[in-house]
């Protein structure tokens, strides 16, 4: 082993020593960045943005002071050289530009997407210019004879020339100038957002603002709700609202970002880097007060009742801001990539869009790729994305892609509030509007229960049932006065629908008993009729006709009668629970339920009809003929699905407001989150209704039944006695076991039907095993019933 020489280790170790003490101080310095890199990652995103907007807005004073103004100094006289060196004779607008750029960063925080697109339309506009005003300066260049730095920043600096010095050298200014102005235009078209085929449509708009809007002084006082309300022809005659293929479901059509397009997949998003909604979704304006309502006395309206104003929407709450992406939908893109990789399949995720409760991936497929190749790996893509809930369209209505469902693992709230703020809500203003909720793609869905007509709700206990039973009151109750709109209750529950006792809107008080419950659905019946003979007479089709025609005085009645015409208002029939009514009367209240979806359009009677159990016996098939529009939370089966639907889906919900909606005339369900509204909201809008007027009820709506001489021996068995009759007489066929089977009664309950049948002559006496003989011909069926009625 060789010694070292002691100079030379003198020397190694001094080296050591060094690089020890450089990586001490570079692992210090590392740390405290880190440290300090961290801690600014855990900084609120909002202050992390002001912090930028005032960055920039700091070095835009720097430069004003710098460029403005002959400052002295070496630093002031670089700064100045360099930036008029860059930018050239517009120099001076850079701060103006920067302070612009803070004000958008400060005041708009939420926006980023729009101030990266206004840079890029500022630097495309302000690029143009500085090669226009270079070659109008004769293309000085930075080096050359009789040119040089000094005239480059009196042009269009060093910006100008790079941009204009090429083209120059090969084409003549006559064609350069035009290109550098479309490069101008192109920036004027980014910072204003307008494609090129929009210029016709911005430019209209532009000349209606500027010019048409200032002929139109009387227009512009008027209220827009108020405006809307007395849209008239020039004879007087209101306008015609009924559009061809019209449809019950309003939703926001102007969202160009999540109808047209996708968002554009981050890859990475933390977060803490959400993207924040706008802020104009996020604060509503307050809506415009309601006018006053006219004064009618139609359904006991007291005549003393001062003016009803309807609440405001301050009284329902804000939901949580919607996130466009989260860092679980980057993940979840990832697992769809990875699955489609795994099994070799020519697909690609090309985005998604995120609603409050799924997000839907949409997956493109290659050419020559089946569509069964994707949807077989329903199971795969779930085990891949963790979650047992995953629903796959194939394909998106509308679209040349595959949507996969998948439930977000970061819900956002949405709010009947918000909901009913919306400008698709606020721009129509039926009596009838309800807010139903958000699509998947974020859109506010509201419908008009007048155009549905009926509506059948089903889910399972906890889906949301309940709660959008209450969505749907609460909507009526914030937009229609109550000679706009009246309601009956029915609640066998006797605890969902309590809170809204005493509200001015109902005729009856809440309906808790199944048998008056099919009483009231009859006296629906008769209100029916009675409106369809005041139709019929007056020569309208539509009760809104005859409503408008009585309040411009138009209808009067024939001479001699001492009949008042008065405006009906719609009349809403909202059952919370139909297989309680079904157990107790099923004839009768299916007798009603037909009768009132099959006529009751026309004369502005409406039902909705919510049930906890799907089944063929409850929601019948005459109910599903009649009732078009289906509103389905989640059920616990495949089968109860398709009772619902008629199709798969409602079984892979996931509860809590996630719903499919099937409007009348649609072929594909919109899955949204209905809206919720909580208990305490609902007391504040039931408070504010109470003390505006006070409700009045009618006597013959749940009336109980004239009592008739009934035999003593029959008792409390009429109806099914009548029910037992009515089936031997028409089937003439007298068998104890079938009233067993059909009526569905004990043996000794059938046999006794069957002795008070024989008492009273129907049938015959028992022959053994064989049936009895039917002394009753069915053209009699209808005395008898008569005579067993007491009658």
């Amino acid at each position: 082993m060789t010694h070292q020489d002691p100079i030379s280790w003198v020397f190694t170790m001094i080296g050591k020593l060094i690089v020890g003490l450089w990586m001490l101080l570079a692992n210090g310095i590392g740390s405290t960045a880190r440290a300090l890199g961290k801690n600014a990652r855990e900084l609120d995103p909002a202050h992390r943005r002001d912090g930028l907007g005032l960055t920039v807005l700091a070095g835009a004073i720097v430069v004003a002071a710098m460029v403005w103004r002959n400052s002295d100094g070496a630093v002031a006289g670089v700064v100045n050289a360099a930036v008029r060196g860059v930018f050239g004779s517009l120099a001076w607008a850079l701060p103006l530009l920067l302070g612009l750029l803070a004000w958008r960063y400060l005041r708009h925080p939420d926006q980023n997407a729009d101030t990266g697109r206004m840079v890029i339309g500022w630097a495309a506009l302000l690029v143009g210019v500085l090669g226009v005003i270079h070659v109008a300066n004769g293309t000085p260049y930075p080096a050359g004879e009789g040119q040089g730095m000094d005239r480059v920043s009196q042009a269009g600096g060093m910006i100008g020339f790079i941009v204009s010095a090429p083209p120059m050298s090969i084409l003549p200014p006559w064609i350069t100038i035009p290109l550098l102005l479309l490069l101008s235009g192109f920036g004027v078209l980014v910072i204003t957002a307008t494609p090129v085929h929009r210029i016709p449509e911005r430019l209209a708009e532009l000349k209606h603002m500027l010019f048409e809007r200032h002929a139109e002084p009387d227009q512009q006082k008027t209220p827009a709700r108020k405006r809307t309300r007395t849209k008239k022809t020039e004879d007087g005659e209101p306008v015609e609202t009924v559009k061809p293929y019209d449809t019950p479901v309003l939703s926001e059509k102007d969202k160009q970002q999540r109808a047209d397009h996708s968002p554009e997949i981050v890859p990475g998003l933390t977060d803490e880097e959400e993207q924040p909604a706008p802020e104009a979704e996020r604060r509503p304006e307050p809506p415009q007060p309601t006018p006053a309502p006219r004064k009618v006395e139609q359904l006991v309206l007291s005549p003393q009742a001062g003016p009803y104003s309807v609440p405001d929407l301050q009284h329902l709450k804000q939901g949580t801001a919607p996130k466009p992406q989260t860092k679980a939908n980057t993940t979840v893109v990832n697992a769809l990539t990875s699955v489609l990789e795994q099994f070799t399949i020519d697909a690609q995720v090309i985005g998604f869009t995120r609603g409050p409760t799924v997000t839907r991936y949409e997956i493109e497929l290659g050419p020559a790729v089946k569509v069964e190749k994707v949807t077989a790996l329903t199971k795969n893509i779930a085990y891949a994305v963790k979650s047992a809930d995953v629903r796959i369209l194939s394909p998106i209505p509308g679209k040349s892609a595959i949507g996969v469902e998948i439930p977000n693992a970061d819900k956002d709230l949405v709010s009947l509030g918000d909901v009913l703020r919306a400008q698709v809500a606020q721009a129509d203003h039926h009596p009838m509007i309800v807010g139903l909720g958000k699509d998947v793609e974020g859109r506010t869905i509201v419908a008009n229960l007048a155009k549905m007509p009926h509506l059948l709700i089903a889910g399972a206990t906890g889906a949301g049932k309940s709660v959008c039973v209450n969505g749907l009151i609460t909507s009526i109750l914030m937009r229609a006065t109550p000679d706009e709109v009246r309601m009956v209750l029915v609640d066998p529950k006797r605890v969902e629908l309590s809170v809204y006792e005493g509200i001015p809107h109902l005729i009856t008080p809440i309906i808790t008993n199944p048998k008056k419950a099919a009483e009231a659905l009859e006296w629906v019946v008769g209100e029916m009729d009675r409106r369809y003979d005041d139709l019929a007479a007056s020569g309208f089709r539509h009760v809104d006709e005859f409503n408008k025609a009585v309040r411009a005085g138009k209808l009067q009645p024939p001479p001699g009668s001492e009949r008042v015409y008065q405006p009906y208002p719609y009349l809403l029939v909202i059952v919370d629970e139909l297989a309680d009514l079904m157990m107790v009367a099923p004839r009768d209240v299916e007798d009603s339920i037909v009768r009132i979806t099959q006529l009751a359009r026309a004369a502005g009677i409406h039902l909705v009809i919510a049930t906890q159990r799907p089944s063929v016996d409850v929601v019948t098939g005459l109910i599903k003929a009649n009732v078009p529009s289906r509103l389905a939370f989640a059920v616990s089966s495949l089968t109860d699905s398709r009772v619902i639907l008629d199709q798969p889906g409602a079984d892979k919900l996931v509860g809590q407001g996630d719903a499919l909606f099937l409007p009348m005339g649609a072929s594909k369900p919109i899955r949204i989150q209905n809206a919720f509204v909580s208990e305490k909201e609902i007391a504040g809008i039931v408070e504010h209704c109470k003390a505006q007027m006070q409700v009045e009820y009618r006597d013959d709506v749940a009336a109980a039944p004239v009592k008739r001489e009934i035999d003593e021996d029959i008792g409390d068995d009429l109806d099914l006695l009548i029910q037992a009759a009515e089936l031997i007489v028409t089937t003439q066929f007298g068998s104890t076991s079938m009233l067993q089977r059909k009526l569905r009664v004990g043996f000794a309950k059938a046999g006794r039907l069957m002795d008070l049948l024989e008492s009273r002559n129907v049938v015959g006496p028992s022959e053994g095993s064989k049936a009895r003989e039917v002394l009753v011909k069915p053209d009699e069926l209808a005395g008898l019933l008569a005579d067993l009625r007491g009658e």
